[in-house]
């Protein structure tokens, strides 16, 4: 079924919903990232991941600094309609310290 915007329920998270950056080929899943309404809009709107930032409080597009930026292809919502996944093609890492996915770490146990 397709949503709208208005249907996607920020207010659970505080103003915010995660996003599941995904890569629409290979299924990997790239990082986790927070959108409010206003950046969701301009995703939809220019195709290009768009994010809010909890750490700055501020609007940011995937790549702006770094040029590693990532064309959305498609974007799901999940069925509480308080979560999204991008499912998009990356020109680049996606993490911020040069590596494919933002989940190359292992917890370790016991």
């Amino acid at each position: 079924m397709d949503k709208t915007i208005d249907e996607i329920d920020f207010e659970k998270g505080g103003g915010i919903v995660p996003v599941i950056i995904q890569d629409a080929n290979t299924k990997d899943v790239l990082t986790l990232a927070y959108s409010n309404k206003e950046s969701l809009e301009l995703a939809t709107r220019t195709g290009n991941t768009w994010l809010w930032s909890r750490s700055r409080s501020k609007l940011w597009m995937k790549g702006e600094e770094s040029g590693n930026t990532q064309k959305i292809k498609e974007i799901l919502v999940d069925c509480d309609s308080d979560a999204v996944i991008y499912l998009v093609e990356p020109s680049g890492p996606a993490c911020h310290l040069g590596e494919d996915l933002c989940f190359h770490n292992t917890l370790k146990t016991s």
